[in-house]
């Protein structure tokens, strides 16, 4: 049944925020249950001010001053999809508690999917990767400031590990959009 139907049939609007450290793999997950889903997708790298950016791009961390507007306006897309009684999928590093809880504030639709890797294949992901503003040197300081998904968060945890159709396919039975292969 496709999301409009499901919609019309009362059902809630979800949305899920893929999230995780840069280079993980985010944006690819995310494109992919688009896709599959029929969902609008966002790219949470779009909503930083250039002045984030040219920060990043600079091999300077964000500091939680920088990221709280950037926060906000990705919550504010997320309020018009729920308002509009629309499912989507937007991606956001959401490395701290703190950052998903703002998210999800008055946001009841909101939840997780945390993408994992293993930090070699991130770092050498993000060294190969054309035309993206995030330095590998970063890397480290985001999985310093990773809070990985509390129990009582909304949300599931995949590993990127494998061929992008299988960490879809993950990701759809994570979230509860396809059933587990036997």
């Amino acid at each position: 049944m496709a999301d409009s139907q499901e919609q019309r049939a009362g059902r809630d609007p979800d949305v899920v925020v893929v999230m995780g450290v840069s280079g993980c793999g985010k944006s690819t997950v995310a494109k992919g249950l688009s896709t599959v889903l029929g969902w609008e997708f966002a790219e949470g790298d779009a909503f930083h001010p250039e002045a984030n950016v040219e920060k990043m791009r600079g091999g300077h961390a964000l500091t939680d001053e920088d990221r709280w507007p950037w926060l906000r306006a990705i919550g504010d897309w997320i309020s018009g999809k729920e308002a509009a009684g629309e499912s989507a999928v937007v991606t956001c590093s959401a490395l701290r508690r703190v950052y998903r809880d703002l998210l999800r504030e008055g946001r009841p639709h909101v939840r997780f999917l945390h993408v994992t890797a293993d930090t070699d294949v991130i770092r050498d992901r993000m060294e190969h990767r054309p035309g993206h503003y995030m330095p590998s040197s970063l890397l480290d300081s985001q999985l310093a400031t990773l809070e990985p998904l509390g129990d009582d968060e909304p949300g599931v945890t995949i590993s990127n590990e494998g061929t992008a159709a299988q960490v879809l396919d993950r990701a759809l039975v994570a979230l509860g959009h396809r059933k587990e292969h036997p």
